[in-house]
């Protein structure tokens, strides 16, 4: 399965009307299109409440790997997925954020 972008803020605040699953490194949102496009996006968003450019732009990064590594074959299609960067999120292990993407997926899927 594909990945886009989330490029315009329209987009993100349509996103914004979609499910939450809140989790310790981040929240995610996930909202159905609707459009019959298969096609998974994805955005991501760290606000400057999380550290400087340096942190922000590294737990973007860190998004970016998880969620190509995730959403492929847990991520649902023709839905816009959002993470929403947390205080504690730079610090935790990968591995950690993997589980709880994963976790928050499957709250979202029931």
């Amino acid at each position: 399965m594909s990945l886009g972008r989330l490029t315009q803020r329209k987009d993100y605040l349509a996103a914004n009307a979609g499910k939450r699953a809140p989790m310790p490194g981040f929240v995610l949102i996930v909202h159905a299109r609707n459009d019959a496009d298969p096609v998974m996006r994805v955005g991501i968003t760290v606000s400057k409440k999380v550290g400087n450019a340096v942190i922000r732009n590294r737990m973007k990064r860190r998004f970016r790997t998880l969620a190509r590594e995730v959403l492929p074959e847990a991520g649902l299609p023709g839905a816009d997925h959002v993470l929403i960067g947390r205080n504690g999120g730079i610090e935790r292990p990968f591995e950690d954020l993997r589980a709880e993407l994963v976790k928050a997926l499957g709250r979202i899927r029931r």
